[in-house]
């Protein structure tokens, strides 16, 4: 399978090396950034420097491919996925943002290829994961998920160091955030929600974040009464955000936010992703709760020592577009998260990243 990765930084790196190093995909790296493509040149993956902003562009350089993997900003996603309908190639991406997903699942729309965005940790595995677990109630009363892209050592006022992309953690932030509540999907705004809770002796805070449902209020539309997604952080991260974004109004100047963050905040390689589904309701006439957890650290994959979020990003990606090469999803129109087999996935070869420590459940109170 001949494979377009666009994006050359740190997760689309990652991408194209776990697909490279299967041996059953040919795997071209495009980007405008010759720096970055020459690192990856440097490691003996083919690269094409494309302007991904220039949808005729990346269109004509897709000519004879079968997919393209989209491991660029959300901002672009809309724009590079217009480019694969036009080639007529497979489409995935890592996009939080819930209109680009929109725009996405219209271009889908009796296509003759597929097209699966949202492919990553969250939004991405958190729903296989969740809709696996609500598929075991004849009725759902809750559904919690939670997930934290955390530093193991964190030292600064923020309790946190920069593991993925700016732009897209600020997003996540600053846009409203579907849930369901007595049974009605509504909107909800980000950084409410505010909630405590430890695990394994460590207290945790969580609170609402744009994008990581995906389409699973959609989904279990009808068959949950409450549905809600909230990032982790350690306690106090909130609060500061909040006054960044709202008390100092930078929700409304994201670049100068960004060159705060960049500028003041490092990134680390030392960190921890945890995720977190809780899902309640009726199961053979009695209230049951089952629990989903991992908690993944950074390690050594490929030969390259790996943070573990490019281990949970790169890996759902490349889970998923495996699973797909073996027919195992479908082959054309809009494909959706809830779609993949939480089975299937964790057996798969890259899938299997996620099988790090598993909490103890028992360990875990939420206040």
């Amino acid at each position: 399978m001949k494979v377009a990765v666009a994006g050359a930084g740190l997760i689309g790196h990652t991408i194209a090396h776990m697909l490279r190093d299967t041996g059953d995909y040919e795997v071209v790296a495009f980007d405008r950034d010759a720096h970055a493509l020459e690192k990856l040149a440097s490691q003996g993956i083919a690269t094409e420097r494309v302007d991904s902003a220039d949808a005729n562009a990346v269109k004509a350089a897709l000519k004879g491919f079968d997919a393209l993997v989209n491991a660029l900003p959300y901002y672009l996603a809309v724009n590079v996925a217009a480019a694969a309908s036009g080639a007529g190639v497979h489409y995935f991406d890592l996009t939080e943002d819930v209109r680009a997903t929109q725009a996405i699942r219209s271009l889908a729309e009796g296509a003759s290829r597929a097209f699966m965005p949202q492919c990553g940790l969250a939004p991405g595995f958190i729903g296989i994961a969740a809709h696996e677990l609500a598929n075991r109630f004849s009725h759902v009363r809750e559904v919690k998920m939670r997930v934290g892209a955390l530093p193991a050592f964190p030292t600064n006022a923020l309790k946190y160091n920069l593991t993925w992309s700016v732009d897209g953690l600020i997003n996540e932030y600053c846009q409203p955030c579907e849930a369901i509540r007595d049974s009605h999907r509504l909107w909800v705004q980000p950084l409410e929600g505010l909630e405590h809770f430890s695990l394994d002796g460590i207290e945790y805070e969580a609170f609402n974040t744009s994008g990581g449902l995906g389409t699973l209020c959609e989904t279990l539309a009808e068959r949950v009464e409450t549905l809600d997604y909230k990032s982790v952080r350690y306690p106090g991260h909130r609060d500061l955000m909040q006054f960044l974004l709202e008390d100092l109004r930078l929700a409304s100047d994201r670049d100068t936010l960004k060159s705060i963050l960049r500028r003041a905040v490092p990134s680390t390689t030392q960190d921890v992703v945890l995720i977190f589904v809780t899902v309640t309701g009726m199961r053979d006439g009695l209230l049951v709760q089952d629990v989903f957890t991992r908690k993944v650290f950074a390690k050594t994959v490929c030969g390259m020592p790996m943070s573990a979020i490019q281990i949970t990003t790169a890996g759902a990606m490349c889970a998923v577009l495996d699973l797909f090469r073996e027919g195992r999803l479908p082959q054309s129109g809009f494909v959706r998260q809830e779609q993949v087999s939480l089975r299937d996935f964790l057996a798969n070869r890259f899938g299997q990243l996620y099988e790090g420590a598993v909490l103890d459940a028992q360990a875990a109170t939420m206040v």
